[in-house]
């Protein structure tokens, strides 16, 4: 059952939203396959692009930890952008429509400014979370960094550096969380409506707070399907970017009526 206005509703005139059952996640991976699987010559070229720009990063970053584990975590915070693409060409899809790679990037132009302003919130939140990062080795951080190869099992699963362990992660954490909060579906919306960037937000944060279960898992499944692109190295990257962008199309479409 749908819950009473809030003080966000009122003050940001939020579309009505949706509460959804914990187990839609699945079914949105299930379509976003459909609209990857129908639309390959305009997907694969996203997961192909981000896939060789994220192993261009992690190899700059391979020799500096610090900056290492930071840009793992950047992709969780510019994904929302980077899959914009993705999202008009599930939107054409769910009209009968098709539409080429490069039409699919045109398109952007029609949203250039609320796009933006989006992008710019997640670029901060991203040069934020490196300073943070940098921070927390300078203070926190006692003895000799690892290579990179056995970086987290050296520091993270060793149990030798807890304090830093924990710092890392509770701040990581809470940055993580509230840049999710924000952003699950503020981007389709821009891509879909005529509205500006912070009611955008604002609707995005009402629907995690109104199926804050299914957000958590749908939230867990993006973080395990983006470490299994890194995992493979990147190679993975190139069909799981495209296949979570068309899902947070369908994620968003259920959720905001």
């Amino acid at each position: 059952m749908d819950k009473p206005m809030n003080s966000l509703d009122q003050h940001f005139h939020l579309p009505h939203v949706r509460h959804v059952d914990r187990s839609r996640p699945i079914q949105w991976l299930k379509m976003g396959w459909e609209d990857m699987r129908a639309n390959l010559g305009a997907s694969l070229p996203y997961g192909i692009i981000l896939a060789a720009l994220g192993y261009f990063i992690l190899s700059f970053a391979a020799d500096k930890p610090y900056l290492f584990t930071a840009a793992i975590s950047g992709f969780f915070l510019i994904g929302p952008i980077a899959a914009a693409g993705l999202y008009e060409i599930s939107r054409r899809q769910e009209r009968g429509e098709r539409i080429s790679f490069f039409g699919s990037l045109s398109s952007l132009r029609g949203h250039a400014d609320s796009v933006a302003y989006f992008g710019a919130f997640l670029a901060i939140a991203l040069i934020s979370w490196e300073r943070m990062s940098a921070i927390l080795f300078a203070l926190l951080f006692q003895g000799e960094l690892a290579e990179v190869s056995n970086f987290f099992s050296s520091v993270f699963l060793s149990g030798e550096h807890l304090s830093f362990v924990f710092a890392y992660a509770m701040v990581g954490g809470i940055l993580a969380a509230v840049v999710f909060a924000l952003s699950a579906i503020a981007i389709p919306m821009l891509m879909d409506r005529d509205t500006d960037s912070v009611t955008a937000a604002m609707t995005s944060l009402r629907t995690v707070q109104m199926n804050f279960d299914t957000m958590a898992l749908w939230a867990a499944i993006i973080v395990a399907m983006v470490l299994i692109g890194f995992a493979t190295m990147m190679i993975g990257m190139v069909i799981l970017l495209p296949l979570l962008g068309h899902a947070s199309w369908h994620a968003y479409r259920e959720l905001v009526e």
